[in-house]
């Protein structure tokens, strides 16, 4: 990895672990925790690709693994979490980009379903059956509405930050403008408005090509 990725990376993961035990794991909603940690790793995954995603998933969870008041086997989420960022990162748009909101969201549901069946299924290997008091449906279903509510408000920000710190031309957008189309369900209006943008300038550009033909003739 990057020298810059690695120093935003685990910014990102400290801030987000921090706010993880410190504001929302204090919440005391039912079911689930609101995992930032796992947005967090979705976010990087989705712009540095599987290998990245896997290394700062595995660190990630390490971390959390390590943080008080974390009652279970060390290395039990960093596996999850490491598979989860590999997983992330095969989905990552050839040309950086998403054409729409609809394909990072299918992506937090399933990291939130598959994150929390992944660590029952470790837990069940190992003798913890917790899971199996509170209910796993329970879990699962709201681990999905509280990722899903968390995710506008912190993906589309890191993705964004992520490709400012790799120098990537695309982004120039602005994370809000990112967020917006999150929020919006992403109509793809920016996209159609880069096309336009391009169709005027070729259509400027033939007509001064035909105004210098039209020159030369009547000389």
């Amino acid at each position: 990895m990057r020298l810059n990725r690695i120093l935003l990376s685990s910014t990102l993961v400290v801030v987000a672990l921090v706010v993880q035990v410190s504001v929302l794991a204090r919440l005391h909603l039912p079911g689930a925790v609101p995992d930032l940690i796992l947005l967090t790793v979705l976010g990087l995954s989705m712009v540095y690709g599987h290998v990245s995603g896997a290394l700062v998933g595995f660190a990630a969870g390490l971390l959390a693994d390590l943080a008080p008041p974390a009652d279970h086997a060390v290395g039990r989420y960093a596996l999850v979490l490491c598979v989860v960022g590999y997983v992330a990162g095969l989905t990552k748009p050839e040309n950086g980009q998403p054409r729409s909101a609809a394909g990072p969201m299918v992506m937090v549901v399933a990291a939130a379903i598959g994150s929390t069946l992944l660590y029952a299924g470790v837990g069940a290997l190992v003798g913890d059956t917790g899971a199996r008091h509170v209910g796993l449906a329970s879990l699962i279903l709201t681990a999905v509405v509280y990722d899903l509510l968390l995710a506008p408000f912190t993906v589309p920000w890191i993705m964004a930050l992520a490709r400012r710190a790799d120098n990537d031309p695309l982004a120039e957008p602005a994370a809000g403008d990112l967020a917006a189309g999150w929020t919006a369900g992403g109509t793809g209006l920016r996209l159609g408005g880069r096309r336009g943008g391009l169709r005027a300038r070729a259509a400027r550009g033939r007509a001064a090509r035909a105004t210098r033909i039209k020159g030369v003739k009547r000389l």
